[in-house]
């Protein structure tokens, strides 16, 4: 057994965990925080993504105890009360999701996307960085135009409070 201390969603969380214990299980079975999906357990669907110290992860095979100390985003966490995450709302505005099970990993790499790229994307761009997440519903034509709208949105936020 060992004692983690992670931060998750701005607040920090210790506790004991087995040695062999995921990331995705301490989110979901210790935190209850439901959100981040388990699809493959392999890394190749992206159910499971997550933000760990700015970069988008996929926690079903990190080990919960080898991020001691770090701070995780998870989909819960993106919202600010009842207003939605600019990513979050512009997936529900262009019909990003259908069955909505890829839809948390989706969203997460997608905001890790437009920050570091300050949302300055093209579809290109945008195809390419999602390609290890994988959506059995939408055909992806709307979770790109999501994106590239909510990189839009980031630009012009960014752009007006730099004057």
């Amino acid at each position: 057994m060992s004692k983690v201390a992670i931060t998750v969603n701005g607040t920090l969380h210790t506790k004991e965990v087995e040695d062999r214990t995921l990331l995705v299980q301490f989110l979901r079975d210790h935190l209850g925080l439901t959100g981040t999906h388990v699809g493959c357990d392999t890394t190749q669907c992206g159910a499971c993504t997550v933000i760990v110290d700015g970069k988008a992860v996929k926690s079903c095979t990190i080990l919960a105890a080898s991020i001691e100390g770090a701070s995780v985003s998870t989909v819960e966490g993106l919202a600010d009360g009842e207003k939605l995450h600019d990513v979050q709302a512009a997936f529900h505005e262009h019909h990003g999701l259908q069955c909505g099970f890829c839809t948390p990993g989706m969203i997460m790499a997608s905001v890790n996307m437009i920050e570091r790229h300050d949302g300055v994307l093209d579809e290109t761009t945008v195809r390419h960085e999602l390609e290890g997440n994988l959506c059995r519903c939408t055909g992806y034509h709307n979770i790109i135009k999501a994106v590239l709208s909510a990189a839009e949105k980031h630009r012009t936020a960014h752009a007006v409070a730099a004057e």
